[in-house]
């Protein structure tokens, strides 16, 4: 699987699966077919309430429940999905920045600007062939927007708070010191255990943990998976109830 290596803003570098072409075109075919069924839904209904006898009500409604849900699909949900579609999150696929980080609201309008290039020409021949040619899943809108689209696991998504639960009363923290961490220290964290549980990507686990140590001034004989576990269960020890 053909992937990308993100430099996050810790300076960390850590490798995404891309989506493939195939998966990003199958996405799109579903978006698609979910805006048919929705516009057969509303002409149906049209016709139920004789909208099409009234030239105004016609086109009010038109535009309101048809022209502006097939302008403004892709991003609206790109919005409020977090990079995704319907038809992305059934593919398991997301847009992302290229350091990894999740797109802004202008990341998504460019990508949705540029789409009129991408997929109005040559029935999205220009989007296809881009992405083949520059070897970071962009097409135009991504290249302008700084994102690209990745694959998302295909089993349950762990986060910091899933890691090593357990009861409060019984777990003695080892490193008191990682309260000095931010939620975004945690985060990183666990993109490079995830990264590397996935996709066996050892070199971000070494590069923070040695950042890790000399931030909170810990000596450890840890392997840096078990460090990074251990300073991401302490941190949800300590930190729980906050």
């Amino acid at each position: 699987m053909q992937t990308i290596r993100v430099r996050t803003t810790q300076n960390v570098f850590i490798d995404y699966p891309l989506a493939s072409i195939g998966d990003r075109i199958v996405a799109y075919l579903i978006d698609r077919l979910i805006l048919f069924l929705y516009f057969m839904l509303v002409i149906a209904l049209m016709v139920g309430m004789k909208a099409f006898e009234n030239e105004a009500l016609m086109i009010s409604l038109g535009l309101i429940f048809l022209v502006f849900p097939f302008m403004f699909y892709g991003l609206f949900f790109e919005i409020f999905m977090n990079g995704q579609t319907p038809g992305k999150h059934a593919m398991k696929i997301q847009v992302i920045r290229l350091d990894g980080t999740p797109a802004s609201v202008g990341g998504y309008i460019f990508r949705w600007l540029f789409a009129i290039v991408d997929f109005g020409f040559f029935g999205g021949a220009v989007a296809v062939i881009i992405i083949a040619v520059g070897g970071k899943g962009q097409r135009l809108g991504d290249i302008v927007a700084g994102t690209t689209v990745v694959k998302l696991a295909q089993h349950k998504e762990i986060n910091s708070s899933d890691v090593f639960i357990v009861p409060e009363t019984t777990y003695v923290p080892t490193f008191e010191q990682v309260v000095q961490l931010s939620t975004r220290d945690i985060e990183v964290i666990q993109r490079a255990l995830d990264a590397n549980r996935d996709h066996g990507t050892y070199q971000p686990l070494e590069i923070i943990t040695e950042k890790i140590k000399g931030m909170l001034g810990i000596q450890s004989d840890l392997p840096p998976s078990e460090f990074l576990y251990t300073i991401v269960k302490d941190y949800n020890s300590l930190t729980a109830g906050r």
